[in-house]
Order: structure tokens, then C-alpha cells, then sequence
């Protein structure tokens, strides 16, 4: 092998993209109020970037555009051109007075009611602020004061509670062990025993348990019904109970199917995670990005819910500036560098604009059964299909749908639960496993459950409405959306 070193000359063909492309699918794969803060971002970081105030109920003000009979989606030409002089560019954001009004001018302001109606939703927002629950952890520890126990139990009593999670039930994950220093003898772990008991009486009841069994334990009491009954399926037959092994069950204990029925009917109403009623449940809020309404003709329109999403123009101070005679070298620099990221962030922000509102349309034009009759008439619908209708890559498409959310008159929907697969009846006819699902639920619903269907037998069903549908299928469905096999649906009291 021969080694050299020396100049070569290569052809090569990579693809790279363009700063402004980059910036452009950042921007279209936001949601709404991620865009709202990145809106905000840019505008702390960015002196040249003004806020349009308007009012909703006046007509809009006429946009930014050299060829105003472009449609809204095309390309803008760069407001700043580094590779050549900038004279026609300057001269048109100097004459933008025009067109866009800036903090000073007389132009359209908000109107008193626009301003009530904001700050009526800023009342009822923070009118509606949930107060801050007591936590499981403070739940126990006030109860704990309350007691007259020994101070060395006390401390220890709270070394375990600090170990209870409420998102894990309020089960203790740990071993008494492992809450113990490293040289502690047996005396000190028959503190932390004591101590265990005292917190396993308080409530809620079951708190503290190692594991399902000892919690469901812990709820027992003497008086309730089927106590003793309870406390003997409880410790020996839960998985029985689980997967549904009456008859095992009849023959080790003794007792009939109709008793031990009873008797787990009493058991379901124990909570097997007691401590799950403290932990802190965050419901995020959904902001539509689109919102979907419908014509007296029955036709529905996509309108872009742009209440988060405020219009952002180049502010008249900073055009003037760059014009101006005295402005040093480095300034002009500065200016005209902030002027193209502005220009960048408006044109992004309305191509995403433009692209959600198509995409989003083209789905409901495919859907639009299912808006009018409901989740079972859903059709099979891939990415690529919006994307050849819309006439753009199938990734913009994901960009665009990714978490976006559509408000319609059947309520709030991702825009992506409008994309399922499917399979084809027997005339041929797509049909989309959301409606196999369905379907799936309705035999369940209506069959015997003395003797329920099996996965065959659902197969069977389903061809005699016309679904064929594997078997594999069927069984990946009805465990999917928690449908118990035959054995565990049937009734054994027949």
C-alpha cells in the first residue's frame, strides 16, 4: 500500500440546511404555548422585535409583503442580504411606517371591552388556583404529634414516614434495615418495629404496608361483613381472586362461589393504595392550537387560535436608526444582524401559521365522518396521504401535528389521534382498528358471561359482521384496553 500526502480536488454532493429552514421547523413543531415563550424569549433578547396591540373586533392590519398577490405560504425574499447591498431593503423597512403601526402611532389600540374580557380570564385564573393539599408526609407527621409515645420512638415514627411516597400508595419500599444506621443492634430494631405499628394505625388506613397483602390487612376490621371471610382470602388466595379461581378457591376453603363472591365485593371496596389520595396530581392544561368550526351547510373550517401567538413587527426606532447618518459602523452591524433574526422569527412564525392551518384542514376534510357521527365511523388515514394532499414532506406533516390540538364540536382532540391504521372488510372497504375496537367492547358487553367468548370466538363474531381479523389481533386488542381473558370474565354463580 502506497501512502502520500497532497492536495486532491473533490466533487461531492451533501445536503445541508439553511439556518432559516432550521429555525423554521423549530418553530412549526412547537405548540402553542411553547411558542408563546419563545415569542417572549426572543423579544427579551431582541431589542428591534414590537408587539402589534390590536383589536380582534377591527380588520387586520395589511401585512409585510413585496407581492402582495403571493399566497400567504410562500417564501419571503430576506429583509437583510449580507452578500449585497441592502439599499432597496433599508428604503422599504424605513417606509414601513405605512404599514405597520409602532408604540407611538394612532393606530388601532384594544378596545375597553377586549381589555375587560382579558382581565376577566386573568381573574377567573387565578381565582381558580388550587391551594397547595396537605401532603402525605405532613398527614401523618401532625398525627404523630398528637400522640404521647416515646421521644426515640417519635423520631423513629418520622424516619419512616420520610420513606412513604404517596405516588407509590403510601407503601414503605424499604426495609427496617436499611433505615437503621449501619452498627444499630436489635434493641434499635425493635424501636423501629414499635415505631412501624404506631404508623401503620394511623390514617388512612393500610399506610406503611410492605405489601398489597399487609395493607389490605391493615383495613380489616372486626365488624365489617365477611370479616372472616376477607381475612382468609386475603392471605392465602389474591392471585386466585385475581385470575378468577372460584372453584379452587370453594374447594381449599370450604366456602361456596356465592360466599366468596360476597365476600370480594366487601374486599374491592379496601383501597389498595392508600396513600395515592395526597400525592400531587398535575392535570397540564390544553391549549387548542387550531379550532374547528362548523358552517350552517354542515362544512367545517380550520381557524388557527391565535390569542398566544401576537403579531410581531420591526420596530420604527431601530429602522430609523440604521439609516441614520451618525450611526457608528458597529452599530449599523448590530442593527441590521437583530434585524434579520427578527425577520426570521416573523417569517417562521407565519409559514407555521400557514402550514398547521393547511394540514390541519386536509385532516378534517378526511375525517370529517367521524366529526359527524362519531369515534366508530374514524377511516384509516396515514401522514403521507395529508402530505400529498397539502403538497409538502411527510416529516413537515409530523412537525406540524406534533403535540398540536384541535378544539371541535365533538370536544378537544390531538391532532394526531386523527392518523390510525386499519385493515379491509370483506367488500373491500377500509376499516380503522379504532371501529374494530369498538366492536371488540360491544360483543363483550353482550355476551354470556357464564360462558364468555373466547379469542376465537371473537374472531368468529367479528366475520359475521364482516371484520376479518387475526387472531394475535384480537388477543393484542383486548389487552390493550384491559378486557380480562374468558377464564377471568366468567361467572361462576350460574
Amino acid at each position: 500500500m502506497r501512502l502520500s500526502l497532497g492536495l486532491e480536488a473533490r466533487q461531492v454532493q451533501v445536503q445541508k440546511l439553511a439556518p432559516k429552514m432550521i429555525q423554521s421547523m423549530e418553530i412549526l413543531q412547537l405548540p402553542i404555548m411553547a411558542l408563546q415563550e419563545r415569542i417572549e424569549q426572543e423579544m427579551n433578547e431582541n431589542p428591534v422585535l414590537e408587539l402589534q396591540e390590536s383589536d380582534p373586533s377591527l380588520p387586520d392590519e395589511p401585512e409585510d409583503r413585496e407581492n402582495p398577490d403571493a399566497p400567504a405560504d410562500t417564501e419571503r425574499e430576506m429583509v437583510v442580504d449580507e452578500s449585497r447591498d441592502n439599499v432597496d431593503d433599508f428604503e422599504r423597512l424605513l417606509n414601513m411606517d405605512q404599514e405597520l403601526p409602532d408604540h407611538f402611532d394612532e393606530g388601532p389600540r384594544r378596545s375597553v371591552s377586549a381589555m375587560d374580557e382579558e382581565a376577566d380570564r386573568k381573574h377567573d385564573a387565578m381565582a381558580n388556583v388550587v391551594d397547595r393539599p396537605e401532603s402525605l408526609n405532613d398527614h401523618l407527621l401532625r398525627q404523630i404529634g398528637e400522640l404521647v409515645i416515646a421521644p426515640e420512638i417519635a423520631k423513629m415514627a418520622e424516619r419512616i414516614i420520610s420513606a412513604l411516597d404517596a405516588r407509590d400508595g403510601g407503601y414503605l419500599k424499604m426495609s427496617l434495615e436499611d433505615l437503621l444506621p449501619p452498627d444499630a443492634g436489635s434493641d434499635q430494631l425493635e424501636l423501629a418495629q414499635q415505631a412501624l405499628k404506631i404508623v401503620q394505625g394511623l390514617d388512612p388506613p393500610g399506610v406503611a404496608a410492605r405489601d398489597l397483602r399487609e395493607c389490605l390487612l391493615l383495613q380489616l376490621r372486626p365488624e365489617m361483613p365477611f370479616y372472616d371471610e376477607m381475612k382468609t382470602l386475603i392471605s392465602g388466595h389474591l392471585e386466585d381472586l385475581r385470575d378468577n379461581r372460584l372453584p379452587h378457591i370453594e374447594r381449599k376453603t370450604g366456602y361456596s362461589i356465592s360466599r366468596i363472591r360476597e365476600a370480594w365485593e366487601h374486599l374491592r371496596k379496601l383501597n389498595p393504595k392508600p396513600g395515592a389520595a395526597y400525592a400531587d396530581t398535575f392535570v397540564p392544561s390544553v391549549t387548542p392550537d387550531v379550532v374547528l368550526t362548523q358552517g350552517d351547510d354542515g362544512s367545517y373550517k380550520v381557524v388557527l387560535d391565535e390569542l398566544y401567538t401576537p403579531r410581531l413587527y420591526i420596530s420604527k426606532y431601530y429602522r430609523q436608526r440604521l439609516a441614520s447618518d451618525d450611526a457608528t459602523p458597529e452599530e449599523r452591524e448590530f442593527i441590521k444582524r437583530k434585524i434579520t433574526n427578527a425577520q426570521w422569527l416573523i417569517d417562521s412564525i407565519r409559514q407555521r401559521r400557514s402550514t398547521i392551518t393547511r394540514v390541519a384542514q386536509a385532516i378534517v376534510d378526511h375525517q370529517k365522518q367521524f366529526l359527524d357521527d362519531g369515534p366508530e365511523f374514524i377511516v384509516p388515514l396515514k401522514m403521507q396521504q395529508i402530505a400529498d394532499a397539502v403538497g409538502v414532506h411527510v416529516t413537515t406533516v409530523s412537525r406540524a401535528v406534533d403535540d398540536k390540538w384541535m378544539e371541535t364540536p365533538r370536544g378537544m382532540f390531538p391532532l394526531r389521534r386523527f392518523f390510525v391504521g386499519g385493515t379491509r372488510d370483506d367488500e373491500g372497504d377500509d376499516v380503522a382498528w379504532d371501529r374494530i375496537r369498538i366492536k371488540l367492547q360491544e360483543l363483550i358487553d353482550k355476551e354470556n358471561k357464564q360462558h364468555p367468548y373466547s379469542d376465537d370466538e371473537l374472531v368468529k363474531e367479528l366475520k359475521a359482521q364482516g371484520l376479518t381479523v387475526a387472531r394475535r389481533t384480537v388477543t393484542k386488542y383486548r389487552q390493550k384496553v384491559g378486557i380480562p381473558s374468558s377464564r377471568q370474565r366468567r361467572d361462576w354463580t350460574g
